[in-house]
């Protein structure tokens, strides 16, 4: 319910922001249980193999050209959201992990995106990539 409420308060404020001041913000559970990449040392270490959707995240990160960051955990991920550089925060992640960071980055704009669990909590999670992307456009426009 925080999300929703959050979302709908963010695009009444319409926040605008230019690429070097958005941070794409995802959690690691997105990345493929399975893969030997080390993401959360440096996301250049993704081979982008479309294996997994941080492919598609990093994908549009650089079409935009804003900032993509990939969470290990909501401290290290409100610590990045709070450089004062980052003006709007486009998250993704579990309902607990958004509500949270909400609530840590306040009074930073996120558009939250929830991630879904098809293997259960935290594990090769995925989420819709054009809903991410209209996210991002929105804070952009």
């Amino acid at each position: 319910m925080l999300k929703s409420l959050n979302n709908f308060s963010v695009r009444l404020r319409r926040t605008r922001c230019k690429p070097e001041e958005l941070l794409l913000l995802f959690s690691s559970c997105l990345q493929r249980s399975k893969c030997d990449c080390n993401l959360a040392d440096s996301l250049a270490n993704c081979r982008r193999c479309g294996q997994c959707v941080v492919k598609d995240l990093l994908d549009l990160a650089d079409e935009y050209g804003c900032h993509a960051f990939i969470a290990t955990g909501g401290r290290l991920a409100a610590q990045r959201a709070r450089d004062p550089k980052i003006k709007a925060i486009v998250a993704v992640a579990c309902s607990k992990e958004l509500s949270e960071g909400i609530r840590a980055t306040f009074p930073k704009p996120v558009l939250a995106q929830e991630l879904c669990t098809p293997n259960g909590p935290c594990k090769d999670t995925r989420v819709n990539v054009e809903e991410v992307r209209k996210a991002v456009e929105f804070f952009l426009r």
